[in-house]
């Protein structure tokens, strides 16, 4: 008698068609005439990119959110924010808790994978800790900005203005309904007020460090010590790349400013690019050099295990800990007394490599099919493989073309490059044996 194993899917497959069935289904929402403002049906491509941008909560569009889309279009927005930002597995398996439902084995270790743990044992506890941290900070984040939005709009939409960006914020998607003080202006009429850059960046950082960071701060506190090395790594590293950009921004960048707004546009220019998508200054007007700041910033992106993209801060903070060590000539890469495996470091190399690759690759593509400058296709390519959403401005004018290239992009960076080649490349053997070993000169 012969018995046929039933195959399941791998975690990495689970999650790229988790992903990918929740953008078709948005994307054909957003289709109806229910979805925009002036009930008339939306192109199929407009509508996928939207539902792409929001899921893969990247926050690059091409029709203005807060004038285009109707009430019930941004709810469904702001949804499939949530959804991208918290993940697809992280929900499926939220509300199968809230259901009451027995969390197997298999769905533990798809869990585990969607969060970066580094262990199954707990793994359920830790789902309902980011539940609960993540809908709490996105209240904080809203009270926080609701007296000025209700100022500015009265209590209902000034409320709903409020939970919606900071629930984007939070989500690292940069999406916004700041259209109504004009099309595409994003956060530049708050450039100088301290409660709404401060609670952007605010959830935009916590967002972004990952949810095991927050574990070790919730379990240690202020002993610092303790948490694990990837958490240190992650939190010494963010600040820099927070406080460095910064400080050349405001030197550089926006000296012609006045000092309160000078110090809050150049922190917030040097956070929003770790894949958030808001800003306070007419990005197209800042030097070639800044925008080229702006674009090494959005492919290092957040931290693994976050609501953010990017090739994550534990990557570029390996490639820089493995040419310290060449430098110093030392046999491994070292960071807080301990050593990083040789095979986390080509891990890195390759996710670095398929990031430049793709960024590149795309944006040459774009430049020679619209006939626009390289350094501008750059930064949308950019932004959409590292799920930012910045732009100078040229998305909406892009062909039907580009925008399948964008939309390929932003699924890419959200799912991640290396989960699509695992999903590929799921029913390979390992290997095993080892050839001879060899020496080739480099550099």
């Amino acid at each position: 008698m012969i018995t046929r194993h039933k195959k399941h899917l791998s975690s990495p497959q689970i999650a790229i068609l988790g992903f990918a069935g929740v953008i078709l289904l948005g994307a054909l929402i957003l289709m109806l005439p229910i979805s925009s403002s002036e009930g008339i049906t939306t192109p199929f491509i407009d509508a996928l990119f939207t539902a792409t941008t929001s899921v893969c909560v990247t926050g690059l569009v091409v029709h203005d959110t807060g004038t285009y889309w109707s009430s019930f279009g941004h709810s469904i927005i702001i949804l499939l924010i949530q959804i991208g930002g918290l993940g697809v597995i992280t929900v499926a398996a939220s509300l199968a808790m809230v259901a009451g439902r027995k969390i197997g084995l298999f769905q533990r270790s798809a869990i585990q994978d969607a969060v970066a743990a580094p262990k199954l044992s707990g793994i359920v506890k830790l789902t309902g800790f980011i539940l609960k941290a993540t809908f709490t900070i996105e209240l904080i984040g809203a009270l926080i900005m609701a007296p000025t939005f209700i100022k500015d709009f009265g209590w209902g939409r000034g409320i709903w203005m409020s939970v919606f960006h900071s629930i984007s914020a939070f989500c690292n998607a940069g999406i916004d309904l700041m259209g109504v003080r004009g099309q595409y202006s994003s956060m530049t009429s708050y450039v100088g007020n301290p409660f709404i850059n401060i609670a952007i960046m605010g959830l935009i950082v916590v967002g972004g460090l990952g949810f095991l960071t927050w574990d070790d701060m919730r379990t240690y506190g202020i002993h610092y010590r303790k948490y694990r090395t990837q958490s240190k790594v992650i939190i010494v590293t963010t600040g820099l790349l927070i406080l460095i950009p910064a400080i050349g921004f405001f030197i550089f960048e926006f000296s012609h400013m006045p000092m309160n707004e000078r110090i809050l546009a150049s922190f917030f220019q040097s956070v929003t690019p770790r894949t958030a998508g808001f800003n306070t200054v007419d990005l197209a007007a800042m030097s070639e050099s800044g925008q080229m700041t702006m674009i090494l910033l959005m492919l290092i992106g957040g931290s693994p295990g976050s609501t953010a993209g990017g090739m994550k801060t534990t990557t570029f903070a390996v490639l820089i800990l493995c040419a310290l060590a060449i430098f110093k000539k030392r046999e491994s890469a070292q960071v807080f007394g301990r050593r990083i495996s040789n095979d986390i470091i080509c891990t890195a190399s390759t996710i670095a490599l398929l990031y430049m690759t793709i960024c590149i690759g795309g944006a040459m593509i774009i430049s020679l099919y619209e006939g626009l400058p390289l350094i501008a296709c750059m930064y949308e390519t950019a932004s959409a493989i590292a799920t930012v959403g910045l732009t100078l401005g040229i998305t909406p004018e892009l062909s039907d073309l580009s925008k399948w290239i964008l939309i390929i992009m932003m699924y890419i960076g959200r799912v991640g490059g290396l989960t699509l080649i695992y999903a590929a490349l799921s029913g390979n053997k390992i290997q095993v044996g080892k050839y001879p070993l060899d020496k080739i000169t480099v550099g």
